[in-house]
């Protein structure tokens, strides 16, 4: 958990000269030296970074770096970089020719994208929580300032001048600039209120354009061909159109060819081509980039087939070769950047799991047969790394908000209404007008709540053993420490617990949450549901006024609230939407008191439970 410092400012130095083409750093699980020698790559799920021999490609070393590197950036010409912890709150710095990490560095919570500037002094990182940039002197291994940058930030590019830095958020697909000198905002682009999911941004080395790729959620379609379209949209970032943002769709992109979850784009250091990588139907378009405001780019050949899962993509710095982490796979491929065919393929490191756990995390992202039947969309668009997409959809059933698989495995029957009792359910969504795919099981699919699907195919249960394997392993930001709350939190604590206002009578457990399989709820539904008031409040509901209870663990990074999505605040939940103190009661609470209740769910896991599984 990081703690504050009390220390001055820093800023960046702001080199004198820039080239007239100078490479631009962006966040990204691939880094490359400045001579093109070595290519790193942050392997997520198995703690490490590969060094790679770029000439031979082959892996020289494996460093086993913290639980979840989302970004590498090479430090200077080398032999350092700097590697973000997503889930350790840290970034390492490792020496990649001596093969060890040299310093951690606390940071605030869930470091996700880094960028280093030329000198090599500074590292700017994007921590998505608090929705800050830390900026950390290099040379000392302190972080000397927070820069607010908006909610949930991941990408984050640095400008070729180093006097700006550009932002995403991750939920709203918003770019932010920030002047470094001042560390204020001083120009935003937002595209429109569907935008969603952007990880990801890199700059023009020469032209002021910045592109992000993500997708749009169209929340009133639960429809395969109409709910989620993916999109890079260009920004012109210079002064006096820094408003012009131009979403350009990429599943008309391609001659009607729809691809899924774009991830990542890279920007040939000569400014000429971007490469964008789709994680979901494992493809890349490569296109010119054209000075032209109107058109902005053209597509060149059709789509480039890739291998399981693309998350990131490189290209090499005299712009020859492109490098593609096909992260099912565990494989760079490597490709001639003017025949864009594949020259090779570089196996960075050996999966930390199962061979079947892999295999249900390659069916959770695809977009493709036998899980989807028009590329659009797969279960990873709107649970992405098994968390949620902060989106509320209109469902058949009704508004539903859509929730993490966080302690899943602990907490059947899942969904609002309580109508799956295992992982393998899900077949019924493959099969659904959601996803259309032809499914997973040979023959008819059960009921969520009759016989079970589980065992009837190999594939089904792989996905189940993934979707089951989300286990609360970090503690909340706003807790005191392991098993520690703060004042306010505990008196919130007491608050919580006690009969007279009745919010563990529901929440209750390990995992805050009476959701079990065992009978007993309302209305004679199979399992125990609960009419917190809220049924009432969406006329087309068709399966309330009860529903399950969600755990509260990471309850203070999940919003909006409630089965509808209506509660944006905690406060809301406990205020707004209890006015007749059917979900707990609150009404008698006093605004202080409301306050420490919102503090101690905020805190929510302040300790870890006792679970089975892990990722």
């Amino acid at each position: 958990m990081f703690v504050p410092r009390s220390i001055a400012v820093l800023t960046l130095a702001v080199v004198a000269l820039v080239p007239t083409t100078a490479y631009c750093g962006s966040n990204s699980l691939l880094a490359i030296t400045p001579d093109g020698r070595r290519l790193l790559a942050a392997n997520a799920d198995n703690g490490t970074v590969s060094v790679v021999d770029a000439a031979d490609r082959k892996v020289v070393r494996e460093i086993a770096v913290g639980r979840r590197p989302e970004s590498v950036a090479v430090i200077g010409a080398g032999p350092r970089a700097v590697v973000t912890l997503y889930k350790d709150d840290q970034i390492a710095v490792i020496d990649f020719e001596a093969g060890k990490v040299v310093a951690k560095i606390d940071t605030p919570d869930e470091p996700y994208g880094v960028v280093v500037n030329a000198a090599g002094t500074r590292a700017l990182v994007t921590n998505e929580y608090p929705g800050v940039v830390s900026e950390v002197d290099l040379e000392s291994n302190k972080v000397v300032r927070q820069i607010p940058a908006g909610a949930f930030v991941r990408g984050v590019a640095l400008d070729a001048a180093e006097k700006q830095i550009y932002v995403t958020e991750y939920y709203s697909g918003v770019l932010h600039a920030i002047d470094l000198a001042s560390g204020q905002t001083v120009d935003s682009w937002r595209g429109s209120v569907s935008d969603n999911l952007a990880r990801h941004v890199v700059l023009h080395p020469t032209r002021p354009k910045a592109y992000v790729s993500h997708i749009r959620s169209r929340v009133q379609t639960a429809h395969g061909e109409g709910s989620i379209f993916p999109f890079v949209s260009v920004a012109d970032t210079t002064a006096g159109e820094g408003k012009r943002r131009k979403p350009i769709a990429m599943d008309t992109y391609n001659g009607f060819a729809a691809v899924a979850n774009p991830w990542e784009a890279a920007v040939s250091p000569d400014g000429k081509r971007i490469y964008t990588v789709y994680a979901g139907t494992n493809d890349m378009h490569v296109s010119n980039l054209l000075d032209d405001n109107y058109r902005e780019m053209e597509r060149v050949g059709g789509l480039v087939q890739l291998g399981n899962n693309p998350r990131s993509v490189a290209v090499s710095p005299d712009s020859k070769t492109v490098y593609v982490y096909n992260t099912l796979d565990f494989e760079v491929q490597v490709f001639d950047a003017a025949r864009l065919q594949t020259t090779g393929k570089i196996k960075v490191c050996e999966p930390p799991y199962s061979s079947e756990h892999q295999r249900g995390k390659i069916l959770f992202y695809s977009a493709l047969q036998p899980m989807v039947g028009r590329r659009w969309i797969s279960c990873a668009s709107c649970h992405p790394d098994g968390g949620h997409d902060g989106r509320t959809w209109q469902n058949p059933e009704g508004l539903r908000n859509t929730t993490g698989f966080l302690a899943m495995a602990e907490t059947y029957p899942i969904h609002w209404s309580a109508d799956r009792d295992e992982a393998q359910d899900f077949e019924i969504t493959v099969r659904s007008p959601l996803m259309q795919g032809r499914g997973l099981v040979s023959g008819p699919v059960y009921d969520g709540l009759k016989q079970p699907n589980a065992g009837r195919s190999a594939d089904l249960d792989a996905m189940a053993e993934y979707c089951n394997s989300f286990a609360v392993d970090t503690l909340s930001p706003h807790a005191a420490g392991p098993g520690k709350l703060t004042a306010s939190a505990e008196r919130g604590r007491q608050l919580f617990v006690r009969d007279d206002v009745g919010c563990a009578k529901c929440h209750s457990g390990p995992a805050f949450t009476d959701s079990n399989l065992r009978a007993g709820s309302l209305e004679g539904k199979p399992y125990r549901l609960h009419d917190v008031g809220t049924g009432g409040d969406d006329p087309s509901e068709k399966m309330g006024p009860s529903f399950d209870t969600p755990t509260l663990l990471g309850i203070y990074r999940s919003a909006p609230y409630l089965h509808h999505g209506k509660a944006a605040t905690l406060r809301e939940v406990l205020v707004e939407q209890n006015r007749k103190d059917q979900h707990g009661r609150t009404s008698h609470l006093k605004p202080n008191e409301v306050d420490d209740l919102v503090e101690f769910l905020r805190s929510l896991p302040y300790e870890l439970p006792q679970q089975q599984g892990g990722r």
